[in-house]
């Protein structure tokens, strides 16, 4: 079944790629037949019609949101219909698709054997709760009786048995299920308690219609461990989320920057700025592209669960929703923050090997922050330095989604370090629209900051 699953989802992104191509080829198609003129002897004038509507729908944005939404839509459209975007959008859903799938494919290798200890009667129902559970994880279950809560904790610390079962209420492991050292199989493990929690529904119940809503919403027995909890339940799920937070954010600041450079070095801004302000120009050059990103985003996330429902994956079975929630969110944060700081360093670039002497030390921070917050996810222990880190802004996209997977921040902390990342956001924002307005119009060199203070001291 878990195969069936993977040909699906191969199908599905092999069946996307073959569509978006046969678009772009019927596109290019259609705009050869229209500048020939042979495009009007179409009999419903479908093209002239989806283009008129496009017109429709631009002119209909243009005035709803004003000229920084139009500015924001042409930077959606400009970014959405490049082939990088398209092709990069599609490598991070194979990535994180592989990710989820490949360990899956490899647990599922072979049959589990599981050994069951009882503590208390050994009824029927609770056999048969066992051997049900089992089989429908494909386990090899064993059942051994054993006298007392104590005996049953001795036993699984010297892995005599992988799972205890305490008077058919409560199910005791050595340590969680889900860590990749733990010999309980998490599937099984979930199965029998979800199974043990409709058995004391029934019970309680008793049978009768009026008690059937009981039966009908019984929760699963609690799942002790005789070892804390650690980070093994998120830690995959957040250095998956570090890796593409750092990958999004370098790649759309990157994509502002080099866009104000090519509009300055191309003259095109001189065009804009002849009808739009300053800020309106960069407003919704960073709107827009901010978007795309966000949507992107978005699609990622959706994307990792439905492919982790679908194979039944325990990278994301014991991650919160906060975690990916934070994670999205920091993305747009550190987005908000970074971007008028690569907007500003873009307008007083004109050539590209500027443009990379000014993207170094701009991502030093954001290398620090990524490099710092994967060691803190693998090794599960954060520093005070790491802890302060978490609160400054340039840090805090990747820092704060880590203290929060590990369960290491109170809910004002988090709340905390948003604010003053967005009151470092404003600042940043104020900073670089005024080096925006005094630079983009410079031509002839590179602007040095120190020209630009000088001008704004007079």
């Amino acid at each position: 079944m878990k195969a069936l699953y993977v040909i699906l989802i191969a199908a599905a992104v092999v069946t996307l790629r073959l569509a978006i191509t046969r678009s772009r080829r019927r596109a290019r198609r259609d705009g050869a037949q229209n500048a020939d003129g042979s495009g009007a002897t179409l009999p419903s004038g479908r093209s002239r019609t989806g283009a008129a509507r496009r017109e429709r729908f631009r002119a209909a944005t243009d005035q709803s949101f004003g000229d920084v939404g139009m500015v924001a839509m042409r930077e959606i459209r400009e970014r959405v219909r490049g082939r990088i975007f398209r092709i990069g959008t599609l490598i991070i859903l194979l990535f994180v698709g592989a990710a989820i799938v490949i360990p899956t494919l490899h647990k599922g290798s072979g049959t589990t054997s599981q050994t069951v200890g009882i503590v208390g009667d050994l009824s029927s129902e609770v056999s048969a709760v066992v051997h049900t559970a089992a089989a429908r994880n494909q386990d090899h279950v064993t059942v051994v009786s054993l006298a007392t809560l104590s005996e049953a904790k001795s036993e699984l610390r010297s892995g005599k048995i992988d799972v205890a079962i305490v008077d058919a209420d409560q199910v005791l492991l050595s340590q969680p299920a889900s860590s990749n050292s733990s010999p309980a199989d998490s599937g099984f493990v979930e199965t029998v308690a979800a199974y043990l929690g409709v058995l004391q529904a029934y019970r309680s119940a008793g049978l009768t219609p009026a008690q059937a809503s009981e039966v009908t919403h019984a929760r699963s027995v609690p799942v002790d461990t005789l070892q804390p909890r650690s980070s093994n339940t998120t830690k995959a799920t957040s250095v998956i989320g570090l890796v593409l937070l750092f990958f999004m954010l370098t790649q759309y600041c990157s994509w502002i920057l080099i866009g104000v450079m090519q509009e300055k070095s191309s003259r095109v801004v001189e065009v804009l700025l002849a009808t739009l302000r300053p800020i309106e120009l960069l407003g919704g050059k960073v709107i827009g592209i901010g978007l795309v990103a966000f949507s992107q985003a978005t699609l990622i996330v959706v994307f990792a669960l439905v492919v982790g429902q679908a194979v039944g994956s325990d990278l994301l079975r014991g991650t919160e929703p906060l975690v990916l929630a934070c994670e999205l969110l920091w993305l747009i944060l550190g987005y908000a923050f970074y971007c008028w700081l690569y907007a500003a360093a873009g307008s007083t670039a004109e050539r590209q090997d500027q443009v990379q002497t000014l993207a170094l030390p701009l991502s030093i921070p954001i290398l620090l922050g990524y490099i710092f917050s994967i060691t803190v996810a693998s090794s599960g222990n954060p520093s005070l330095l790491f802890k302060v880190l978490a609160y400054l802004p340039p840090t805090a996209p990747f820092c704060m989604p880590v203290l929060v997977s590990l369960d290491q921040v109170a809910w004002w902390q988090f709340v905390a370090s948003i604010l003053i990342t967005l009151a470092g956001t404003a600042g940043v924002a104020l900073f670089a629209a005024r080096i925006y307005r005094r630079a983009v119009l410079q031509t002839g060199s590179r602007v040095r900051l120190g020209e630009l203070f000088a001008r704004s001291a007079h």
